[in-house]
């Protein structure tokens, strides 16, 4: 007969090993973060000019009248 010690004992994982597939999955995830934070950043600080066809910057008239 089991005794219900060693179903605790089976059922419960180790905790305190850390694999490298997790470090490497927790390194990509704050890696991507980062990438999403730079990019935010470096648009939010671009200053767009729309061209014509002629490349001639537009103005807010020149786009209603089209």
């Amino acid at each position: 007969m089991i005794n219900p010690s060693q179903i605790a004992d089976v059922a419960s994982p180790r905790r305190g090993s850390v694999t490298p597939l997790t470090i490497f999955l927790c390194f990509i995830m704050v890696f991507f973060c980062a990438v999403l934070v730079f990019v935010y950043a470096a648009t939010k600080r671009a200053n767009p000019v729309m061209l014509d066809q002629n490349g001639h910057p537009l103005t807010q008239t020149s786009r209603q009248a089209k």
